[in-house]
């Protein structure tokens, strides 16, 4: 859409027209000093929480205060099994199928059980290669990774770069990266929306890429879990994992999730650190017999579900089962849309979004450079009402989150951005 208008008018329009806007009442909404609703645009890194999720919770509680250890079978929610009440919806999300996915661990350490079975180094195919601007804990992983296997980080990291004087990476760009050492890249592990310029990587074209050199291709979905379509199961992808806590709403630090494409499901050949979480289910609680891996996601867990850290996830995954991907994106499409307008009325000289331009290529959050401006106007924003986040060394990140966000959230927050550049600081 292009005809986006400026007044408060026009947004109140979108709102009062905007079929989910109803979806916002089921949050928490922070307030400011005054008790007033704050502009929240930090989904990409602290979701809002359902108002559900403490129901959800206390449930949990109730069911151990009232049966102890036998809540494992008679809870309202047996824990024995709790993961599997996440795994269809959780599917549906990132684009798999059940067998494909998996709720478990935190999302590094996820990460390296993934790269435990699909980084296989061999004399001659040992190198990595991630984003240059990756998020940090990808590149540490990853450094660590090639360390535990005897490797130089130094030596065995390959660097997907942007070109200089540019922040956005290009295709052809990995494809000559692959074309020189492909013979010596052992996995290709990609941040899936870069979480600085929130630039969205087309997975399947990556992954045939990887593929066609003999690599195996692996996604951080950090910030592509609940916020783009990823479809990981068509994408090819060997691997993925995404943290829950940013668009999917269940709370600080919550736990992870894996996917492992279906071509993989029967592997036992390959390699993986197991627990009795992954040991078939109808002889796990025999406790002696060999070990024995249930077939596809599943089979890499390792420990029991965390039952109270899953039913925050569960009150979140049910506010997803009754919308779809396709209409959070067709909204968020319009509503980034709409606040990439209204930015650009600042004029060039003011402000830069560094995100791309084309809706395809990104997710709901852009990626703001207001000239000469430092930490100071992240600051005066927060006190201003608006919530957003900063990033080293000039970058303010704001998310306009289809499930919460409304019209007149975006805005507001470019009529105070714009008092804020046009009002020095004393």
């Amino acid at each position: 859409m292009s005809n986006y208008q400026t007044g408060l008018d026009f947004a109140k329009e979108q709102d009062a027209n905007d079929t989910l806007s109803g979806y916002r009442n089921l949050f928490h909404i922070p307030k400011d000093q005054h008790g007033n609703d704050t502009i929240y645009l930090c989904g990409n890194s602290l979701g809002l929480q359902p108002k559900a999720t403490k129901n959800y919770i206390n449930q949990e509680l109730a069911d151990w205060a009232h049966l102890g250890v036998e809540g494992h079978t008679q809870a309202a929610n047996p824990w024995l099994g709790y993961h599997e009440f996440l795994t269809n919806n959780m599917a549906a999300v990132v684009g798999a199928k059940p067998i494909e996915v998996v709720v478990m661990n935190t999302l590094t350490a996820n990460l390296h059980f993934m790269m435990v079975s699909f980084y296989q180094p061999t004399d001659s195919r040992y190198k990595i290669v991630i984003e240059s601007d990756a998020f940090p804990s990808d590149k540490y992983a990853v450094e660590s990774q090639l360390r535990h296997h005897g490797y130089n980080e130094k030596d065995g990291l390959i660097l997907w770069k942007p070109r200089e004087g540019e922040e956005l990476l290009r295709y052809e760009d990995l494809e000559a990266i692959l074309e020189t050492h492909g013979h010596e890249i052992a996995l290709i592990m990609i941040g899936g929306v870069n979480y600085y310029t929130g630039q969205f990587f087309d997975f399947k074209r990556i992954t045939k890429m990887g593929h066609a050199h003999g690599c195996m291709v692996g996604f951080d979905c950090a910030h592509g879990a609940g916020n783009v379509p990823l479809n990981l199961h068509d994408s090819g992808a060997d691997f993925a994992v995404w943290c829950t806590y940013k668009y999917l709403n269940s709370g600080p630090g919550s736990l992870g999730g894996c996917f492992v494409h279906e071509r993989h499901a029967h592997n036992n050949k390959l390699n993986r650190f197991t627990g009795w979480w992954s040991h078939n289910k109808e002889t796990r609680f025999k406790m002696r017999d060999d070990f024995d891996a249930l077939p596809g996601a599943e089979g890499w867990q390792l420990s029991n579900p965390p039952i109270l850290s899953m039913a925050a996830i569960k009150a979140s995954l049910d506010i997803f089962q009754s919308v779809s991907m396709e209409q959070l994106r067709q909204k968020s499409i319009h509503l980034t849309g709409y606040f990439a307008f209204l930015l650009k009325q600042l004029g060039e000289d003011v402000i830069r979004i560094i995100t791309p331009e084309n809706p395809d290529e990104r997710g709901c959050q852009l990626s703001i450079q207001v000239k000469n401006a430092d930490k100071t106007l992240h600051k005066r924003l927060t006190q201003a009402g608006v919530i957003s986040d900063w990033r080293e060394p000039d970058v303010i990140r704001c998310a306009p989150t289809p499930l919460y966000n409304s019209y007149q959230d975006v805005f507001y927050m470019v009529e105070r951005l714009k008092e804020i550049v046009n009002k020095p600081a004393n």
